[in-house]
């Protein structure tokens, strides 16, 4: 049995509370401001870093957190003289002022309408007005805009409208032009989107929207941003990658002028980072500059599911500061205008939310050791400090790290995987004895996993288990060929990689593939339950919200995923046995392995009566079900309670079910 004494092991409570993250980071102010997520509080508060001190602004009770489209982003911005922001009990635009002192001001609201929410703040000082997304419900339909308000009373003023969707408004800085992208149903934001530009009057009137890219249903742009200079910038993945592209003479053209086929990409020299006590140190070097050099067929940008997203930076001369995907793994670059590349804060494996100020460069990283950290990049040295965050949890003898894994899947084609192997001295596997495999399975489904400190994965590991965290086909960072997979094989094409890395690790002597587990939340709870159903490959396994009727679902679910379905199964008449051959409730039945489900009380995406059909199917046939109900969470849980009595429930699920073997 994994684990016999695991008195000593990671905890679920400290995992739990481990999950503490940082959502959102700005640049301004003479200093960086951030979203922190306590799963303590279940909530976001606002914090401000300023001569080397870091200082929460917002008050106690009140989270900052958007909530159009559901998965928000973009919940706050800088202003001159303070902060923008949004108010998750009522979804509300503030305003919060800011003084030299760091003492905040008073809230003041600047919208009142409680049909509506708001996301994708952005700041236009031309117009000193705060422009978002708004997400208004009228009648019985949900309605999006593009919206100013303003800064001094509030007053609202429509900027586009029509569009099913939209994100990313963005006004130059001398006030004479407006960017933004907008879809339509059916399309996703990941797979086609317009990118488009009206030019604005003297008297600040807009003139006709222009079409500058997309609207082919072939090319999906996102996180338009004007230079310094007026040039508008975007990432598209028209050449099969999210890189960046410029207008350039009235044209598109990627940023890639330099051609240098055997170019190398050096990685940083020297550079190390020392926490103390958690918090900032930083280096003894500086990295090193590449040759000039194409720029790198990588996904620069994770799929939208959120607005405000900020993962590609233009600098001053022509420069870029870069978040990129390579195999899975972040790489944070900066590249000069003549190609040429040197890599930063190398130690760190993902990268989000860039920003930049005279001095520094700023992001939301992550590493194999470390928990989330906000860094700050001396621009002349690249010396790394880490201003909040960035803790190492366990020792090193105690930590699992992720080691990458491409297998094959079949038809010529492969996935990718990281595999974590057992860690912890008093749980440590028996000498010729392989460990057992728990195989997590992310959400969206086109998300991805990434190589970076999971607290939960280090849960298992420290229990005896293998853990397994795959980006199959479908998976978002790999290209768009790779993300478009998915388009009709949901269901399907994912679940055979489950089943093929299983069978992989298995024959490399890994994991003992009798003893494998399978689990996922959301999308990933819906594979989760295909694979038991359609292969007898898993012991058992767990669905955290997961999706076990993909058609109510598509009655339920709201406007940003309406059409999701149709284009990750099909449409449910025409496509009708597709959708019957891949509804796991409809083949409880030949599902024989036991399960534990957890499910949020006030989930509006899969409703706790989804949950409970399949659980009360399962019973019917005699299959060893559990059942958690956390009557205060949504769809995804966020009190740190919760999330620690999911982790030990789902533990000890799996540790009776290897007793009951014979594994104990």
């Amino acid at each position: 049995m994994p684990c016999g004494d695991w008195s000593s092991a990671w905890s679920a409570e400290r995992a739990a509370a481990a999950s503490r993250d940082f959502a959102e980071l700005r640049a301004g102010l003479g200093g960086l401001l951030w979203l922190q997520f306590d799963p303590n509080e279940a909530a976001c508060s606002l914090w401000r870093w300023r001569a080397g001190r870091a200082r929460r602004l917002t008050p106690a009770g009140f989270s900052v957190r958007s909530r159009v489209y559901e998965y928000g982003g973009g919940a706050f911005c800088v202003t001159d003289v303070g902060v923008a922001l949004v108010g998750e009990a009522d979804q509300q635009l503030y305003h919060l002022p800011l003084t030299e002192s760091d003492a905040p001001g008073a809230l003041r609201a600047l919208s009142a309408d409680p049909d509506c929410r708001y996301g994708d703040l952005h700041f236009a000082p031309a117009w000193q007005a705060v422009l978002a997304v708004e997400e208004r419900r009228e009648g019985g339909a949900v309605v999006h805009r593009l919206v100013a308000l303003a800064l001094e009373d509030g007053a609202r003023r429509v900027l586009a409208e029509g569009a099913d969707f939209y994100a990313a408004p963005r006004l130059s800085a001398d006030g004479r032009s407006l960017a933004w992208v907008e879809w339509d149903r059916p399309e996703l934001p990941w797979t086609a989107t317009r990118l488009c530009r009206a030019q604005v009057a003297v008297d600040g009137s807009l003139g006709l929207c222009e079409v500058l890219a997309g609207g082919a249903g072939e090319e999906s742009l996102q996180q338009p941003i004007f230079t310094d200079g007026g040039r508008l910038t975007c990432l598209s993945d028209r050449d099969g990658w999210w890189r960046p592209w410029a207008e350039q003479d009235g044209q598109w053209r990627p940023v890639s002028s330099v051609e240098s086929a055997d170019a190398v990409f050096h990685p940083g020299a020297g550079v190390e980072c020392r926490v103390d006590n958690g918090a900032a140190l930083s280096t003894t070097g500086t990295a090193a500059w590449s040759t000039p050099r194409p720029m790198a067929s990588a996904d620069h940008a994770p799929a939208p599911w959120q607005l405000g997203t900020v993962s590609h930076l233009p600098l001053a001369g022509g420069g870029w500061l870069l978040a990129r995907l390579e195999e899975g793994w972040g790489l944070l670059v900066e590249r000069d205008a003549a190609g040429r590349e040197r890599r930063l804060a190398p130690e760190f494996s993902r990268f989000r939310q860039l920003a930049a100020d005279a001095r520094y460069f700023y992001c939301i990283a992550a590493a194999p050791e470390r928990l989330p950290a906000l860094l700050a990049i001396a621009r002349d040295s690249g010396a790394v400090e880490i201003l909040a965050g960035g803790e190492r949890p366990l020792a090193e003898a105690e930590l699992s790290r992720p080691q990458s894994i491409r297998f094959a899947t079949g038809d010529g084609e492969s996935a990718q995987a990281f595999f974590y192997a057992p860690r912890n001295a008093a749980c440590s596997v028996p000498a010729g004895e392989r460990p057992p495999l728990v195989l997590f399975l992310h959400g969206g489904p086109t998300s991805a996993c990434y190589p970076v400190f999971d607290p939960r994965i280090q849960f298992w590991t420290q229990r005896g288990f293998a853990v397994a965290d795959l980006n199959y086909r479908g998976s978002s960072g790999f290209g768009r060929a790779c993300r478009l997979r998915l388009e009709g094989a949901w269901g399907d094409i994912e679940v055979a990689d489950a089943v093929a890395l299983v069978r992989h690790l298995g024959a490399q002597g890994l994991i003992d593939p009798a003893r494998a587990f399978i689990r996922g939340a959301s999308a990933g709870g819906y594979t989760a339950l295909c694979a038991l159903a359609f292969h007898d490959v898993f012991r058992g396994g767990a669905s955290l919200y997961g999706v076990s009727d993909p058609l109510s679902l598509r009655r339920a679910t709201h406007k940003f995923e309406g059409d999701y379905l149709d284009w990750l199964i099909g449409d449910p008449v025409r496509d009708a046995e597709r959708y019957a051959a891949r509804t796991p409730l409809h083949h409880a039945g030949r599902i024989r392995a036991p399960l534990i489900f957890f499910q949020g009380g006030l989930d509006a995406v899969v409703v706790p009566q989804q949950t409970e059909a399949m659980v009360a199917a399962l019973q019917d046939n005699g299959v060893a079900v559990e059942y958690r109900l956390y009557p205060e969470e949504r769809h995804g849980f966020r009190q740190s309670a919760s999330l620690a009595d999911a982790l030990q429930c789902e533990w000890r699920f799996y540790r009776r079910l290897l007793a009951d073997r014979g594994d104990a």
